[in-house]
């Protein structure tokens, strides 16, 4: 059992049920840090950069990802199966008319599988609590100035349910590969708090 978890009441209880686990083989020694190493390791922001490069080019895939993105995502090898129940994903497309942004007012709920570990000013009260209440100054604050005719909207992830963002493809990238336009996206263009 790891020796790493921080002391408080819920640690502590989460100790005692992983050392009764172990103690009657029904869980080995450190399986839980490792799953939880191995689920960080397959969450990279190149998972949604893949993604979004695909909708990029294919509009089929494209239309599929807006109106399933679970099924969608299994057609490129990727799940939002990462728990103890598949999380719902929604995705959502930047147009010249609407731009998209992900929070999770609540606490962090996050597409790690798709985006990596969320970057810590992501976690802040201040950007979950600022960014419903303040959009466009907030992503002005991210160096992102949008027209003031350009409608924002903020999308609040839950415990269920989880947001991407699909960045609009930049203007002159129609001779790059689906690779090298994957090279362009950022995690702040899947949060919504950057162009790409």
């Amino acid at each position: 059992m790891s020796a790493d978890h921080t002391s408080s009441v819920i640690s502590a209880r989460v100790r005692h049920v992983e050392a009764l686990l172990e103690s009657r083989g029904l869980l080995d020694e450190g399986e839980i840090d490792g799953r939880i190493d191995e689920f960080l390791a397959g969450g990279t922001p190149a998972n949604g950069a893949r993604i979004t490069a695909r909708a990029w080019v294919d509009p089929g895939f494209r239309e599929r990802l807006l109106a399933d993105a679970n099924a969608a995502i299994r057609e490129v090898g990727l799940s939002m199966a990462g728990g103890l129940q598949e999380q719902r994903l929604k995705v959502v497309a930047n147009t010249a008319d609407e731009h998209n942004v992900v929070v999770c007012t609540l606490c962090s709920c996050y597409p790690i599988a798709l985006l990596g570990p969320s970057p810590g000013w992501y976690k802040s009260e201040a950007y979950r609590s600022r960014v419903v209440r303040d959009p466009r100054g907030v992503l002005r604050e991210f160096g992102l100035e949008l027209p003031e005719r350009t409608r924002i909207s903020v999308w609040d992830a839950s415990a269920e349910s989880r947001y991407m963002v699909v960045p609009r493809r930049p203007e002159g990238t129609e001779g790059l590969s689906e690779e090298q336009l994957a090279a362009l996206v950022t995690r702040k263009g899947l949060i919504g708090t950057a162009a790409v």
